[in-house]
């Protein structure tokens, strides 16, 4: 096992900083909220039906959750993730659409770029170039250009969440987001003295954590409303991070079938660590009675329950707080074990097989 207390080596094994991206998210998304600033776009006179955002993988359809539930109570048109080829039929003039590729060229993303733009929906698109930059060119469809990075998505939600934010609030379709977003920026900066490389194991949570993780299958319980897809995205960096097979699902839903399932036989229950998501102000009293009982049951059954508690002065900050220590946890839980976090062989692998004729 590598000790993560050896600064060189940590930084070493990351070979594509990733680690340093992260520790740097406040300076990238002030720089996100900037590019989304200049952004010019005319609001238009319309009424959407409903936000559909074309998008896959850790980047885009993970920041299009994560605006679903920070948004769950103020944007008053349903948010409709879009991961595949083709588009619902639902879709038509009455849609706002966002097509989202930091490449620029995802195949399913692409394809379903295609079919909108003949069902005469309101498009705009985010991303680093590619195709998706030369089509939106080709068609006169607002399109934001931000840094393109290394091509890793899942490093850019400041690029990729933030624009979205501060176009919806240019549509006129939710409040202006800046003091929060602000707020958030000056979390990172907080947060990354509790979590950063230079933080020995035993002040450091998250190294903490991902040592403790060795060996188990990590599970991650999140809560309606606001922490669903938090627990999602960490789900997400555990399998392109971490390259660990990982689960998660969702409080209260997961009382109504996954949970009699921890009734599974013993030798098998106890390879899971759970990360339970807390927070003491956004949990209703419900929720927070419902997570106390998960971990009484689930600590004499998993071979470990973690739980960890959201900080910051507002639901944005909240939310990202919890993002960002599973982050650190999904970058440092593969480095402990000597592997580079950042490349996707598998990834990689699946796209020349799936280009070949």
């Amino acid at each position: 096992m590598i000790d993560l207390n050896d600064v060189k080596k940590v930084r070493q094994i990351d070979s594509m900083s990733s680690l340093l991206t992260t520790e740097r998210y406040d300076m990238q998304f002030e720089e996100g909220l900037k590019i989304a600033e200049n952004f010019k776009i005319e609001k238009p006179m319309h009424n959407f039906h409903e936000l559909v955002i074309l998008g896959t993988g850790g980047g885009s359809s993970v920041a299009a959750g994560l605006l679903r539930s920070y948004l769950f109570d103020e944007l008053d048109i349903p948010v409709i993730i879009n991961q595949g080829y083709n588009v619902p039929a639902y879709v038509d003039e009455n849609s706002l659409i966002f097509v989202i590729s930091h490449s620029g060229n995802t195949e399913e993303t692409l394809s379903a770029f295609e079919q909108v733009k003949s069902k005469g929906a309101y498009m705009l698109a985010i991303t680093a170039g590619g195709l998706l930059q030369d089509k939106c060119a080709e068609n006169q469809i607002p399109c934001l250009i931000v840094p393109q990075d290394i091509g890793h998505p899942r490093r850019v939600l400041g690029y990729i969440f933030i624009p979205i934010l501060v176009i919806l609030s240019k549509l006129g379709l939710i409040s202006d987001k800046t003091h929060e977003i602000q707020q958030l920026i000056n979390l990172f900066s907080e947060l990354k003295q509790k979590y950063g490389v230079d933080v020995p194991v035993e002040d450091n949570p998250a190294k903490q954590i991902a040592m403790e993780l060795y060996g188990y299958i990590p599970l991650v319980y999140g809560s309606l409303d606001y922490y669903d897809s938090v627990a999602w995205r960490i789900k997400n960096q555990f399998g392109e991070n971490s390259k660990l097979m990982a689960f998660y699902n969702v409080i209260p839903n997961l009382h109504h079938d996954e949970a009699v399932g921890w009734d599974m036989p013993e030798d098998l229950i106890s390879k899971f660590y759970l990360i339970l998501l807390r927070d003491d102000e956004l949990d209703s009293p419900k929720i927070k009675k419902r997570k106390d009982i998960t971990a009484e049951m689930l600590s004499a059954r998993m071979g470990k329950v973690r739980q960890v508690y959201a900080e910051g002065p507002n639901r944005l900050c909240r939310m990202f707080s919890l993002v960002y220590l599973g982050d650190f946890i999904t970058l440092y839980a593969p480095i402990y074990r000597g592997v580079d976090p950042t490349p996707v062989n598998i990834i990689n692998l699946f796209k020349t097989k799936m280009a070949e004729s």
